[in-house]
């Protein structure tokens, strides 16, 4: 099983200390999928997206853009994702990757009004109350067809989905971790939040996470589905 992880980074002051983003989704993953080979493409870099027949799932990162800035690199990935559909390749999407996938399969994703929101918050995912990181504005406000919401929240209602075909996504992070998320605060959240908002923030990083969100669904995910 081969999974290759789609880098929308174009890159930051988190890419300059922590490195590029898809090594980073590997290591959340790989240690819940042994059985797996795992690579990277800086499709944010403007290479290649992979084939059907070439891969076993593919993983969707997140991104600084958003899906209405439409630049160069995201026609080929819009394509690509419909590709791999069509194949029934198994993919997960991530942040931005939840958004395109959503925005490629029908519904819709926009900036939201409810402003930039970093830090931990809780969600309701399957019946279960679970913490998770997050780095958003944009949310996913129209629900492709055929694609079901498994997780949700007061400040975001389509926190994760999962679809009539081998595909699921999360808004939020799961392979954050409490220090990059500190960096990500630091760094940005000046920026991007009120004073206010900036400290609720950075009291929510007091809230633990588990170091293993997500990892068992998604490696159980590639298993089911990939060939």
């Amino acid at each position: 099983m081969h999974i290759v992880v789609y880098d929308c980074v174009t890159g930051d002051a988190l890419t300059e200390k922590y490195g590029r983003t898809g090594p980073q989704v590997i290591e959340w993953i790989e240690r819940y999928l042994p059985e797996a080979s795992f690579s990277a493409v800086h499709v944010a870099g403007n290479e290649a997206p992979p084939q059907p027949g070439n891969v076993d799932g593919i993983i969707i990162s997140g991104s600084e853009k958003g899906v209405y800035d439409n630049t160069p690199w995201m026609q080929p990935l819009r394509e690509n994702l419909q590709l791999m559909q069509s194949a029934a390749v198994p993919m997960f999407g991530i942040c931005f990757g939840h958004q395109i996938m959503a925005d490629v399969f029908g519904g819709k994703a926009i900036k939201s009004d409810k402003g930039f929101v970093t830090g931990t918050r809780q969600f309701t995912d399957r019946g279960n109350t679970v913490t998770a990181y997050l780095a958003h504005q944009d949310q996913v406000v129209e629900v492709p067809p055929g694609a079901e919401v498994i997780a949700s929240s007061a400040h975001c209602p389509v926190a994760a989905l999962s679809y009539d075909f081998p595909a699921l996504s999360v808004q939020f992070h799961p392979e954050y971790d409490g220090e990059f998320a500190k960096d990500l605060i630091d760094m940005f959240g000046a920026e991007l939040m009120s004073e206010e908002q900036l400290q609720a923030a950075r009291d929510s990083l007091n809230t633990e996470v588990g170091d293993a969100l997500w990892c068992a669904e998604v490696a159980d995910f590639f298993r089911k589905y990939s060939t």
